[in-house]
């Protein structure tokens, strides 16, 4: 399934639950507010709200095995991320190759803990994280190095998407969805640049599974302090 039919699905799909599940911005005194002004982030165009209410109720549907399109879109990121052109059980041990453990491990299958939508539509949603793919951890390959060895890829991605959510909800995003006129998009380039600044974390400090807890609290600082700062990076990898 391409990104563009999955959003459609969840365009025109009754996400009503999912959306009052939805936390509205509480009210800010007139202080919060001149702060706001002052110093804070901008807020998003009326135009956007739209966009920025349907990413936010995505991200609370559950995996749901009794959806189709749910089922495609698991589907399509097995095949995306161990390059093969089979599908594959909906359980199994063939999970454990995208970072989850199963039922004897400490992180559950997918579909035995709630999986945003948000974060199974990104890993393919365009070009930029399909490019960004080749130098993050080849599952599919036999001689992996030693330091992506055991790599908790999937949930590296439930926090990383959790983080860019957050964000979003935070109205950290707000300059940049403005300046593109998205929000979705921009979601999706400051998941995959969140996810280039974990490889290089990675990499260049040969982190184990020890190191995840102090290499999310840097993302996570990284995606509501300095957002930009990383997609300018992701621009820079992007066109050398």
């Amino acid at each position: 399934i391409s990104f563009t039919e999955a959003l459609q699905h969840f365009q025109s799909a009754e996400l009503s639950e999912s959306r009052g599940k939805v936390r509205a911005p509480g009210r800010r005194g007139i202080l919060a507010a001149l702060l706001r002004c002052l110093r804070g982030p901008p807020r998003l165009r009326p135009q956007l709200r739209g966009e920025q209410e349907l990413a936010l109720a995505m991200a609370q549907c559950a995996l749901d095995d009794s959806q189709r399109v749910h089922m495609r879109i698991l589907q399509t990121i097995y095949r995306q991320l161990t390059r093969s052109r089979l599908g594959c059980p909906r359980y199994g041990a063939h999970w454990e190759q995208l970072g989850f453990q199963g039922r004897r491990g400490s992180t559950p299958l997918p579909g035995e803990i709630p999986i945003p939508k948000i974060q199974l539509n990104l890993p393919w949603s365009n070009s930029v994280l399909s490019q960004l793919l080749q130098p993050l951890p080849s599952f599919h390959s036999a001689g992996i190095p030693v330091v992506f060895q055991n790599f908790p890829f999937c949930i590296m991605s439930v926090n990383i998407t959790r983080m860019v959510i957050q964000a979003l909800r935070e109205g950290r995003l707000s300059r940049e969805c403005n300046r593109r006129q998205q929000v979705i998009g921009v979601l999706n380039d400051l998941y995959a640049a969140a996810f280039l600044r974990l490889f290089r974390l990675w990499k260049g400090q040969h982190g184990t599974i020890a190191d995840a807890g102090f290499f999310l609290k840097e993302l996570e600082l990284s995606t509501k302090k300095k957002p930009r700062q990383l997609l300018k990076s992701l621009e820079a990898y992007m066109s050398r």
